[in-house]
């Protein structure tokens, strides 16, 4: 049996380090660069076609900065909860560059990115889950920082935990598929919404650098998917 080891990486102190992020979790697809102080990003709707666009859109972004695997400090990516498939895609991506390179790996949950993405200080992240369901989280930024305040769960948009102060933005692909619900369930605590709102590789780059930083990196086999549940199906009964 394969004995699998926990690498250490060097600290990298911020701000000048060179990272390269990659989300899969939902029907958008994206990629981003961290090089310096700018930031190269890429993004598409790319439906079932993940696999195909990801590795082009990983190249563009090399070419246009002119950077090499060799210079980068660390790959994130977008961990999870969301699509199986795209989740995977991410995870075998980021394991094959970082295993061929030598580099650390970091996961960011794609809720936590999600709120990161949507410019307010109080979240609740939902991305439709299907089979009736979301992914929830709820955040709070304090100091630059984000604190979890409800951890990420799947169940019934119905079903959701209440936060308990008023304020909240709902953000996410959830409040378009179950908005009606989820507005009635959350009542007077929820603001407003941002149905159209997806993780980007952008944020996971940015939520990921302090862990670099740190020397928190992992070494490319704990680049695994976060999937919250386990059933992909309902059985013909339950449909």
């Amino acid at each position: 049996m394969r004995r699998v080891v926990e690498l250490k990486f060097s600290r990298v102190d911020p701000p000048f380090m060179n990272i390269l992020a990659l989300d899969t979790s939902t029907e958008f697809c994206s990629a981003a660069l961290s090089c310096d102080d700018r930031v190269i990003e890429r993004g598409t709707i790319a439906g079932q076609s993940h696999s195909t666009l990801l590795l082009g859109m990983i190249d563009s972004l090399f070419a246009e900065s002119g950077l090499h695997y060799s210079a980068l400090d660390g790959i994130a990516y977008g961990e999870g909860p969301g699509a199986f498939t795209g989740l995977r895609i991410a995870c075998a991506v980021v394991q094959g560059i970082a295993f061929a390179h030598d580099l650390p790996v970091s996961g960011v949950g794609t809720l936590r990115a999600l709120a990161a993405r949507s410019g307010v200080e109080r979240v609740i992240a939902c991305l439709d889950a299907r089979m009736a369901e979301v992914y929830h989280a709820a955040y709070l930024r304090e100091g630059g920082a984000w604190r979890e305040v409800s951890a990420p769960r799947v169940c019934p948009p119905a079903a959701v935990p209440l936060p308990e102060a008023a304020g909240w933005t709902g953000c996410g692909s959830g409040f378009a598929a179950y908005g009606e619900i989820l507005r009635g369930r959350l009542g007077a605590a929820l603001q407003s919404s941002q149905a159209s709102l997806m993780p980007h590789a952008r944020e996971i780059a940015a939520l990921a650098a302090p862990e670099f930083a740190a020397g928190r990196g992992r070494a490319a086999e704990f680049a695994v998917p976060v999937y919250v549940r386990d059933k992909v199906a309902l059985k013909t009964g339950e449909r």
